[in-house]
C-alpha cells in the first residue's frame, strides 16, 4: 500500500495554474503533504477576469501565496518565462493545470483558448526537453477531448479524439502534442533524461471554492446566497459529476506511481531493465479519472440534490442560438482501476453534501478570513484522505 506523503514530502512540485480552482486545491493538498510547491500562473484577479462574477478566488481566500514555497506570476504562453521557472526550480514533479478551461468563453475567445491550451502545453514540454530536466509530468486535459457523438456508453482512453467546439479541439490537440513529445523525445531517452509524462482526462469537477462564470455549481450557489431563483441552461444534459478531491487524488496517485516506476527502472539490473521499462511505459499514457456510473446525473438532478442541503427554486433559462453543448458525456475508469488501483471514494450524494457544506460554511463564517478558509479546506482534505491508500498494481 502507498500513501502520498511518502512521495511528495521534501520534493519540489511545480503546479501551473495554481491560482485556479483545481490548482489551489492541489497546491493546498501538496503543501499539507510536505511538498515545496512552486506555483506558476496569471495573477488571480476575479474583479477583472471575465471568467468570474464574484470578487472571490479560492487562491486569494486561502492566502495561498504565503503558504507555498514560491509564487511566480506569468503567462503559460510566454516560452521564456516558462523556461526560466523550470531553470530556477528544477522541479521533481509538474502538474500542468494552466489553461483556458471554460467552453462558453472559448466560443467568445477561440484564439486565446487555442493559444493557451495548445501553445502553453508546448512551451512547458519544450522547456523541460531543452533543459533536460528530469521530472514526472502529469498533464491535465479534459473529458471533452473525445469526439463526442452523444452515445450512451462511456468513453475509453482508446476512443477517437476530436471536438466540435474550440475548447474541446484545443485540448485534443494538446494531447497530440504531449504524445508526440513522449514518443519522439522522452521515451527514447528515458535512461538519460528521466522524464516521464502522462495526460489525464476528467471533467465536471465540483467542490467548494469554484467561483467561475457559466458553471452550474458556482451559478447555483451564487443564486442561493442571494435568495434568487436558479437558472438552468440545459436541465437534461448528463455529466459525470465528481468532487475535486476525487480527481486530484487520481493525479497524485498517478504521479506517485510514475515516480516509483521510474526509480525502479533506474535501479534495475540488466536482467530486470526491460520489464521495468515496460512497466513505466504502461503508465506514460492517457488515463480517465471520473466517478462511478451512478454519479452520471442530469443537471436537473444535480440541482435538486443541492436543494436538499440549501433549499431553493429553479427556472429554465432558454438561450436563443446558444453555443452547442454535448447532452451526454460519460467516462469509463476501468483503465485507472486495473492499471493504477485507483477508484473513487465519494458517491454522488456525498459529493453534493460536501460541496454545499463548504459553501455554506464559507458564507457563514469563513469569507474574507484566510485562516478560516484554510481550516475549512484542510478539513475536507483530511476527511477525504482518512484511510486513503492505494494498492500498487504490477
Amino acid at each position: 500500500m502507498i500513501r502520498f506523503q511518502n512521495i511528495y514530502s521534501g520534493k519540489t512540485v511545480l503546479v501551473t495554474g495554481h491560482t485556479g480552482f483545481k490548482g489551489s486545491w492541489i497546491s493546498e493538498w501538496l503543501t499539507m503533504l510536505g511538498a515545496n510547491v512552486v506555483g506558476y500562473s496569471l495573477k488571480p484577479d476575479p474583479s477583472t477576469d471575465m471568467c468570474y462574477t464574484t470578487p472571490y478566488s479560492h487562491f486569494n481566500e486561502l492566502d495561498l501565496r504565503t503558504q507555498i514555497a514560491s509564487h511566480a506570476e506569468g503567462d503559460i504562453r510566454d516560452p521564456k518565462r516558462v523556461a526560466s521557472v523550470i531553470a530556477e526550480h528544477r522541479p521533481n514533479f509538474i502538474f500542468h493545470l494552466a489553461a483556458q478551461p471554460l467552453v462558453l468563453r472559448a466560443y467568445k475567445e477561440p484564439a486565446l483558448t487555442i493559444d493557451t491550451n495548445i501553445i502553453g502545453t508546448l512551451n512547458l514540454l519544450e522547456a523541460v526537453r531543452s533543459q533536460e530536466a528530469p521530472c514526472i509530468m502529469v498533464m491535465i486535459t479534459t473529458d471533452k477531448v473525445y469526439e463526442n457523438v452523444n452515445w450512451l456508453h462511456s468513453y475509453r482512453e482508446t476512443d477517437n479524439l476530436g471536438g466540435h467546439d474550440p475548447y474541446s479541439a484545443s485540448k485534443a490537440c494538446a494531447e497530440l502534442v504531449i504524445s508526440s513529445y513522449w514518443r519522439s523525445f522522452f521515451s527514447p531517452q528515458l535512461d538519460n533524461l528521466g522524464i516521464a509524462v502522462a495526460p489525464v482526462r476528467g471533467g465536471n469537477v465540483i467542490g467548494g471554492g469554484d467561483w467561475a462564470k457559466d458553471r452550474i455549481i458556482p451559478d447555483t450557489i451564487r443564486a442561493l446566497s442571494q435568495e434568487k431563483e436558479v437558472l438552468i441552461r440545459n436541465r437534461h444534459a448528463t455529466r459525470p459529476w465528481q468532487h475535486v478531491l476525487e480527481l486530484l487524488s487520481g493525479y497524485l496517485h498517478l504521479g506517485t506511481l510514475l515516480y516509483l516506476r521510474r526509480e525502479a527502472f533506474f535501479n534495475a539490473n540488466l536482467n530486470e531493465k526491460k520489464q521495468a521499462e515496460e512497466s513505466l511505459q504502461k503508465l506514460c499514457s492517457p488515463f480517465n479519472f471520473g466517478p462511478f456510473l451512478p454519479s452520471n446525473k442530469s443537471v436537473g438532478t444535480l440541482v435538486e440534490e443541492i436543494f436538499k442541503h440549501w433549499p431553493g427554486k429553479t427556472v429554465d433559462k432558454t438561450i436563443q442560438h446558444a453555443p452547442e453543448e454535448s447532452s451526454k458525456l460519460n467516462l469509463t475508469i476501468d483503465k485507472a482501476y486495473h492499471t493504477l488501483g485507483w477508484q473513487p471514494k465519494w458517491g454522488f450524494e456525498e459529493t453534493i453534501q460536501q460541496t454545499v457544506e463548504w459553501y455554506r460554511e464559507f458564507y457563514e463564517i469563513a469569507q474574507s478570513n484566510p485562516e478560516a478558509v484554510r481550516n475549512l479546506t484542510k478539513k475536507q482534505i483530511r476527511a477525504y484522505s482518512k484511510g486513503l491508500s492505494y494498492t500498487i498494481k504490477k
